[in-house]
């Protein structure tokens, strides 16, 4: 018998079992005419699925070992740490690092800074070239600070090359918050990073030296052991920070003195400096000290003191800037947005500061009566800021300024003076008392040289925002200064060379704001969260450490 006659009596003899199993009532005899009657029945509960784990993300383990740098001594083993994220192994780099080195990304590996960490050694103010020891930092490396002393000195002639990405941007952040034991409120855990380089300074430490000049030098502030800048060279290099995050700094290293998460001192033109987040510093975002300093994608979340504090000189140029300060930080009493430079005995000193700001948004949320104001504006600074928009609806005013000399609207070449500080497409949300003056100067001549109602100025603006900084209808609704005419530009005082003899380095824009709209996300991933601001970061909260 074939196969194929088998399975057709297998599937008749089936189908008559099947149809004898059946009652009267289930299928009438076929040919009687009879309807079809199908009984239904009442079918067994569905049982309930089974719900899908979340998806976790799964802990760190910590490498076997550390990696070997050329520095002597190199990397030593710390044993391993242990946080919310997982175990990591700890590399804890020498007090010293004596030759170029690189710190790979190598996965469980955190990278422990046990104290101060010099890259290189101090090479004086008046060699030439910063390749003396290079510090290399991978993306997605983490560097914690062992202890509140800890902080990152890139010495004279000697350069850093920390270059993150949009996705693996390079951490500076405490051991606690390896641990997970920060809060929102935590801050002041090490000290921070600090470039230290050759180019003009002034408020020189000796009396006798010439402010701008080779014999002009500074100590850090707060340094215990020596930590020298200054020079005459306007365009050199220490290195680049790109795509960095620096977290709680500003440990109290001495006398009352703190770090900021990042501290230029003298640095050169050469140095690049872009994508740089300030998270929950207990003194300033960001503090620049003379030289010549080019800065563009700056985000300052929780500082406790200023966010962009400006000193002893310096020429800079700032483009797409955002700052939200943290509610519940009034003890400090300052807590200013923007301070530049201070009313002393030697703020006549040349080169003069001049800094230019273009593509700001400014969330000042302190809530004091003591407090300066939401910018400050001192010490004979000479000040542009272009397309911006400031929210201060808590301050006792929106714009300060302090002393004649800053004030004064005479262009002298002879003192490096570039007239009045200068307001372009800046429009400002403020308190009852928008414009301050102190030292000579009235509320009504702060008023005066602000413009309000000239070159696009307002100081009754009101907010449009999404997401709390993304421009809305509003903000969108403004003309934009082109800031990148601003060196040469109508309208603005100039010197030979450009407003302060400072290179082109702004970006033609259209638009007023540090972000334009929805579409414009360069804050987005490299960035780290917080209720203070939310930047739909995909590194996570700032509280955490990220898993790449």
């Amino acid at each position: 018998m074939t196969n194929s006659n088998v399975r057709r009596m297998l599937i008749a003899t089936s189908s008559l079992i099947v149809l004898s199993g059946c009652g009267a009532n289930d299928i009438a005899s076929p040919g009687t005419g009879g309807n079809v009657t199908i009984n239904n029945v009442t079918p067994a509960p569905t049982p309930a699925p089974t719900p899908t784990p979340t998806p976790t993300v799964a802990l760190v383990t910590p490498a076997a070992g550390c990696p070997t740098i050329a520095a002597t001594p190199g990397l030593a083993e710390g044993g391993t740490i242990t946080g919310p994220t997982g175990t990591y192994r700890v590399c804890t780099l020498p007090s010293v690092v004596s030759r170029s080195s690189t710190l790979p990304r190598l996965p469980g590996v955190l990278y422990q800074m046990n104290g101060r960490v010099d890259v290189g050694t101090d090479q004086g103010a008046t060699t030439t070239g910063t390749t003396n020891v290079v510090l290399t930092i991978e993306p997605g490396v983490i560097l914690y600070a062992g202890s509140g002393t800890s902080w990152l000195a890139v010495n004279r002639g000697n350069s850093i090359q920390a270059v993150g990405t949009p996705t693996q941007p390079i951490i500076f952040t405490s051991r606690d918050n390896v641990q997970g034991l920060n809060t929102e409120t935590s801050t002041g855990q090490w000290g921070g990073v600090v470039l230290m380089g050759r180019a003009q300074i002034t408020d020189c430490a000796a009396a006798a030296a010439v402010p701008g000049t080779t014999g002009c030098e500074r100590q850090t502030e707060g340094a215990i052991d020596p930590a020298v800048y200054g020079g005459a060279n306007n365009t050199e290099s220490s290195g680049r920070l790109s795509y960095v995050q620096i977290r709680y700094s500003g440990f109290v290293l001495s006398a009352n003195s703190e770090l900021q998460a990042l501290t230029t001192e003298g640095v050169g033109s050469g140095t690049v400096i872009d994508h740089i987040m300030s998270y929950n510093s207990s003194d300033d975002g960001a503090e620049f000290f003379g030289g010549r300093v080019n800065m563009r994608y700056y985000v300052s979340v929780g500082a406790e003191d200023d966010n962009l504090d400006t000193d002893t000189g310096v020429k800079g140029n700032f483009q797409y800037v955002l700052v939200a300060q943290r509610a519940g930080t009034e003890s400090r009493g300052t807590d200013s947005i923007i301070e530049a430079d201070s009313d002393n005995g030697v703020d006549g000193n040349t080169p003069r500061q001049n800094v230019i700001v273009s593509n700001f948004t400014f969330l000042h949320r302190v809530n004091n009566a003591s407090a300066n104001a939401a910018i400050l504006l001192r010490g004979g600074t000479d000040y542009s800021l272009l397309n911006g928009f400031v929210i201060a609806t808590q301050s006792p005013s929106c714009l300060r300024i302090s002393r004649a000399q800053t004030a004064s609207a005479t262009a002298d070449p002879a003192i490096d003076e570039l007239g009045a500080p200068v307001f372009r497409s800046v429009q400002m949300q403020c308190g009852a008392t928008p414009f301050t003056g102190i030292n000579g100067v009235t509320n009504a001549d702060v008023q005066a040289i602000f413009g309000p109602g000239a070159n696009n100025n307002s100081a009754t603006y009101t907010p449009s925002f999404t997401n709390t900084f993304i421009n809305g209808a509003t903000e969108t609704a403004v003309a934009a200064f082109n800031p990148s005419n601003v060196h040469a530009a109508s309208g603005i005082p100039t010197l030979t060379g450009g407003r302060g003899g400072q290179p082109q380095f702004f970006d033609a824009v259209t638009y007023a704001g540090a972000v334009r709209d929805a579409a414009d996300t360069w804050y987005t991933q490299w960035t780290c969260n917080s209720t203070a601001l939310n930047l739909g970061s995909n590194t996570g909260m700032c509280t955490s450490l990220p898993t790449f």
